[in-house]
């Protein structure tokens, strides 16, 4: 039976409806700015993600559902939202055949997770899990993504801070890269735990994950300490 911590994605999606078209409209007012049309799909595509965790939770398990989940969360989780600091890290050209490469591991991986049998006796009426795929392969391609999620979505942040750290008037850059970074590893440490069978887990690092990176957006595209524009740009949310 759900318990109250399967309910926690429902609030997280929630905020992913709310979060995704504030950046939405920033990339609007500033386009082409390609890195905020990538941040702007990452947190929808993390709102999927947590919304058929609490479909699932209100509703019991459905295969294509499950599959959905799988594709939005491993797969899609943080790499839209790391490709929006690759933009912001490399040039135009070198960031467009990074989303070409890791665009083609996820649409594989995602071929494979749609084509995957179900093992059913491994089916948990309230509570989703990648055990119940038969071919284990299909696991395979989340650590290879979302390692490249974590190098440049939580590294990014991680050197837009150390980069703010010392400058008065970046302050509020440092803090929020700082928040970004710890908002952005959560979900990782959830996503751990669930190859673990510790699926509540994720529930909870992702609710605090996107409320942590929400306001490290925040801190972000205020203004600086001297009311002055900002003249550089964070890890995230920025431009």
């Amino acid at each position: 039976m759900p318990t109250p911590v399967h309910y926690i994605p429902i609030a997280t999606t929630v905020l992913a409806i709310f979060f995704a078209p504030i950046v939405f409209k920033r990339w609007k007012e500033r386009r082409p700015a390609p890195h905020l049309l990538w941040w702007a799909f990452g947190i929808a595509a993390y709102g999927i993600g947590t919304f058929t965790e609490g479909f699932t939770t209100l509703f019991g398990w459905n295969e294509w559902v499950f599959r959905s989940w799988y594709i939005s969360g491993a797969l899609l989780g943080g790499a839209p939202l790391a490709q929006g600091t690759v933009f912001l890290m490399f040039s135009r050209k070198t960031a467009t055949i990074m989303a070409v490469a890791v665009g083609a591991a996820i649409i594989v991986g995602a071929t494979v997770v749609m084509m995957a049998p179900i093992d059913y006796s491994q089916v948990e009426s309230h509570r989703l899990t990648g055990a119940v795929m038969e071919w284990r392969q299909a696991r395979l391609f989340s650590p290879f993504i979302n390692t490249y999620a974590a190098i440049f979505l939580i590294g990014g942040a991680i050197l837009s801070a150390w980069r703010y750290r010392r400058d008065p008037e970046a302050r509020h850059r440092f803090i929020g890269n700082c928040f970004i970074a710890f908002g952005a590893l959560l979900p990782g440490i959830g996503g751990t735990a669930t190859r673990f069978g510790h699926t509540e887990v994720l529930y909870v690092m992702e609710f605090l994950g996107i409320i942590l990176i929400w306001i490290g957006y925040r801190y972000n595209v205020m203004p600086g300490a001297r009311g002055a524009p900002r003249a550089t740009e964070g890890a995230i949310a920025t431009g």
